[in-house]
């Protein structure tokens, strides 16, 4: 919206202050009056209740089920101790907890909204919580409502106010008198959190924060929680399956145990101690744990995971259907070509500093050059909805790149719009929609009303009759007009055209789109978004990992083609797709439109609905697909992808709610550093489930082979928890925090439906099952039979387990690389969690009060050295199937 909008208020409403906004000094003083524009946020919940909910498992109902009889049978420090472990179990939970909610909320913070306020007479913008009441706000399409606001200036606005009323369709809007009341006045408000769909506005803000609409429904409204993710809803299940196994084999070991006439007391330890060990109760944390730790990553990189499930969706992605304009590109539109009809050329000066570029001519000096231009700069800045102002800190911006180039061109020629509007008053608007491919302003000179048009060469030409010659209007030459046009295309520039017009006065039709006819074309404009550096390099470890790139853009072919090239896309002319062939491929079916999606790698003057279209297709030819976008229009397509991703800077807040993570710097290298810690968080998602697992299992056979045989209890339950919610319950964390192995953009990604237990974790689980399980039994087998007590074999057996869990956490830290290629301090918090689960059995063995609970204690430095060497077969085992799986040495 211009300026001139300011004065057709100060005009024609009463309230002259509320119109022309605030200066700063008056929205500080109601902004101390009046609060933050910001809904009251839900009450976090405390430490203390965080605490309390972590004993609310079936699992922790069985371990103090077990405190309880320990206490009934005398057992006073077994039951001191199962508490200590529950206790000590809900401290590290909570802790982490709070860690992810704290990371959460403060990823949130970086998704605060932005709005186009008027301060001081100039359009900024602002942080949506420094709205106060008063101030004067400017609507567009895509944009999210920071207030509730009356609508004084409306332009074709609609609004989605399906999170007010839960109706669907978008509500017309029309500007009115304050005096209306009642019903009736909804349809001159602009509520907080709607959306607008279509059109431009401008009002005054009414109510902000909680004095809102919305802001008195946030208590029934709040911050809805995040989906389970699809791998914590198959963990689930999975950990069902485990409980039923569990269940089949502890009723096994107690009808053994009852036939052995062992007392009701040890059978339901027993049956506790194994249900501990079998259930990998910490699975859930250390997933929570290994995702937060992705998302944190990926903050960093400029990414904001708004929903978790994206964290491991990105491990899957097979293809990028990414947009041009700021992900592609830098988004910093520059003109640098000026071509009028007659085939003069003009040049812009391209550097940052406005006030010193100029716009030359061949054969002309700078005055003759913007002589020549004047008429085409004058329809570029008028029917122009962009602000460029200069301030303090230099030039500031607000609206599309577009016309923020066109503005600054102006300028170059010595033409800013504020002394254009004083002989052009607006009357009317038609606002550019994708739809239309134009953008058009009424303007009032003298006794007629001035038409410009600015908007796709191809509409323009069709539009008008005449041309601009050496100051005349001559007969059109649309042929001339069109190869001028690809020929600037054809190097890559963006084009736009730019007409003018007269009518005597509006007829019964009022200022519409049937005046834009026998109009005077003046020219065409050649502009250039340079590629990102870093886009070339991106788009090659794509390639390198296996996951395609597609461009869409609203380009003509050409344009987007030459773009494609310099950002190293790889592709044929036979695979640049226009939005035509996508619309006559819809019209003959899915088969058709499946067939073009497969051969087209550049789609250009692609319309938003058609970009949905190609997203559909592409997911029935079996990809996994991320979209990216940044406009109202594109949030279905960003619905639809398996992972949408909005542009953070320029992005509307549409695109924005649709998507399931935001790029903060709008780059399209930070999406391939988010599929990169995407594929990290997955495996080591695996390497947490694999460690976890295959320890259970260990100790299931270790029991079931002591039952078949007729062996007292290997371990005793308090031995059980000991083993798997302390010793093994530090390490897992530590393996949820491994970083990147350097190769997860060198390998193709996972199929979508691959499932968690593949071929090979199977085959490895089978292994270790047996490796870690018979060789325990082996041990406390023959511990027995060399005459050691039952109570110094299940101490021997005890240290082999926790030095079986040191060493399997350690093989598990890569599925395909050896330990020694990974490098032993490469993730140092493992060492220490390795360490000090070692430390603490050491400690246990050594101080009485545990050693006397745990029924442990010290052994000879031989017997470490056995146990040492036993507990290492599992390590040479998961790198002995790593060397045979890669097929050479292990390196």
């Amino acid at each position: 919206m211009t300026d001139t909008l300011l004065d057709s208020l100060a005009r024609n409403k009463e309230d002259d202050s509320a119109y022309t906004g605030l200066t700063n000094e008056e929205a500080l003083t109601r902004l101390t009056k009046y609060g933050s524009n910001a809904l009251p946020e839900s009450r976090e919940e405390s430490l203390a209740a965080t605490f309390v909910r972590q004993f609310r498992s079936p699992l922790i109902y069985i371990l103090l089920a077990a405190v309880l009889v320990s206490f009934q049978l005398g057992d006073v420090r077994d039951a001191f101790f199962i508490g200590i472990v529950l206790v000590a179990n809900a401290i590290v939970g909570t802790v982490q907890e709070h860690s992810a909610g704290q990371a959460a909320l403060a990823l949130r913070k970086l998704e605060q909204p932005k709005a186009s306020v008027v301060r001081n007479g100039n359009l900024l913008e602002l942080d949506a919580r420094l709205i106060v009441p008063g101030d004067l706000v400017a609507l567009e399409s895509g944009r999210r409502v920071p207030a509730d606001m009356r609508l004084t200036v409306v332009d074709g606005l609609f609004c989605d106010e399906s999170l007010l009323t839960g109706e669907s369709s978008p509500i017309r809007k029309s500007a009115a008198p304050a005096s209306i009341t009642g019903d009736e006045q909804r349809r001159h408000i602009a509520y907080a959190g709607s959306f607008v769909t279509r059109g431009r506005a401008r009002g005054v803000v009414d109510a902000t924060g909680k004095n809102s609409e919305i802001g008195k429904l946030a208590s029934d409204i709040g911050r809805a929680p995040l989906a389970k993710s699809p791998l914590l809803i198959r963990l689930e299940g999975f950990s069902k399956l485990i409980a039923l196994v569990v269940a089949i084999v502890v009723a096994l070991l107690i009808f053994v145990g009852v036939a052995r006439d062992m007392p009701p007391s040890d059978l339901f330890m027993m049956a506790v101690g194994l249900a501990v060990s079998a259930i990998p109760e910490g699975l859930p944390i250390a997933i929570s744990v290994a995702l937060a730790i992705s998302m944190r990553r990926m903050s960093r990189k400029h990414v904001i995971v708004r929903r978790m499930p994206a964290v491991e969706a990105l491990g899957s992605c097979t293809i990028i259907a990414t947009d041009k304009t700021g992900t592609l590109t830098l988004n910093e539109l520059t003109v640098t070509e000026i071509r009028l009809p007659d085939g003069t050329n003009l040049f812009c000066d391209t550097h940052a500093e406005i006030e010193s570029c100029h716009i030359r001519g061949q054969d002309a000096s700078p005055v003759q050059a913007r002589n020549r231009a004047t008429a085409l700069l004058r329809a570029a800045s008028l029917p122009n909805e962009a602000s460029l102002v200069r301030g303090e800190n230099g030039w500031t911006s607000v609206g599309d790149t577009v016309d923020v180039a066109l503005l600054a061109a102006a300028h170059k020629a010595g033409l800013p719009r504020e002394s254009i509007e004083n002989d052009y008053p607006l009357i009317a608007r038609i606002p550019y929609e994708p739809e239309i491919k134009y953008a058009a302003s009424f303007h009032r000179h003298g006794d007629v009303v001035r038409i410009f048009v600015k908007g796709a060469a191809e509409t323009l030409i069709a539009m008008s009759d005449r041309m601009e010659a050496n100051g005349r209007a001559v007969m059109i030459d649309r042929d001339r007009l069109l190869r001028q046009k690809e020929e600037m295309a054809a190097r890559g520039l963006r084009v736009l055209a730019f007409a003018e017009g007269e009518t005597a006065v509006a007829d019964g039709g009022g200022f519409g789109r049937h005046l834009l006819v026998d109009l005077v074309f003046l020219g065409l404009v050649g502009m250039r978004d340079p590629i990102r550096p870093e886009v070339p390099r991106a788009i090659r470890a794509c390639r390198n990992a296996g996951v395609q790139v597609v461009m869409l853009t609203g380009d003509d072919p050409k344009t987007a083609a030459a773009i494609a090239a310099d950002a190293g896309l790889p592709f044929t002319i036979s695979q640049v797709v226009t939005g035509e062939e996508v619309s006559q491929a819809e019209k003959r079916g899915y088969a058709s439109l499946d067939a073009l999606a497969r051969r087209g790698r550049v789609y250009a003057r692609i319309a938003p609905s058609q970009k949905l279209a190609v997203v559909r297709a592409l997911t029935r030819n079996g990809h996994f697909v991320a979209v990216t976008g940044d406009g109202v229009n594109d949030a279905p397509a960003l619905k639809q992808a398996h992972i949408g991703v909005a542009m953070g800077r320029k992005g509307t807040d549409v695109a924005k709610e649709s998507a399931d993570i935001i790029i903060t710097d709008d780059n399209f290298a930070s999406i391939v550093s988010a599929i990169r810690e995407g594929r990290v968080a997955y495996a080591n998602i695996r390497k947490v489930i694999f460690m976890l697992v295959s320890t259970g299992s260990a100790e299931l056979v270790l029991f079931l082979l002591a039952a078949a045989l007729a062996l007292p209890i290997p371990l005793l339950p308090v031995q059980l928890l000991w083993l798997n919610l302390v010793t093994n319950g530090i390490q897992d964390i530590a393996l949820a925090s491994e970083g990147p192995e350097g190769d997860e953009l060198s390998r193709a990604p996972r199929g979508p439906k691959e499932p968690i237990f593949d071929r090979v974790m199977i085959r490895r689980l089978r292994q270790t099952t047996l490796v870690m399980g018979g060789g325990g039994f082996t041990m406390f087998y023959l511990a027995l039979l060399t005459g050691y007590s039952e109570s110094d074999a299940r101490n021997m057996l005890l240290l082999l387990l926790v030095l079986f869990e040191n060493f399997q956490t350690f093989a598990s830290r890569s599925e395909r690389k050896s330990v020694l290629a990974l490098g032993m301090f490469a993730n140092p918090l493992l060492i220490i969690c390795i360490g000090v689960a070692l430390a603490l059995h050491i400690t246990a063995m050594h101080v009485s009060l545990l050693s006397d609970t745990l029924q442990v204690s010290p052994i000879e430095p031989t017997e470490w050295g056995i146990l040492l060497i036993a507990a290492s077969s599992v390590l040479f085992v998961m790198e002995f199937d790593k060397w045979r799986g890669r097929g050479n040495p292990i390196t």
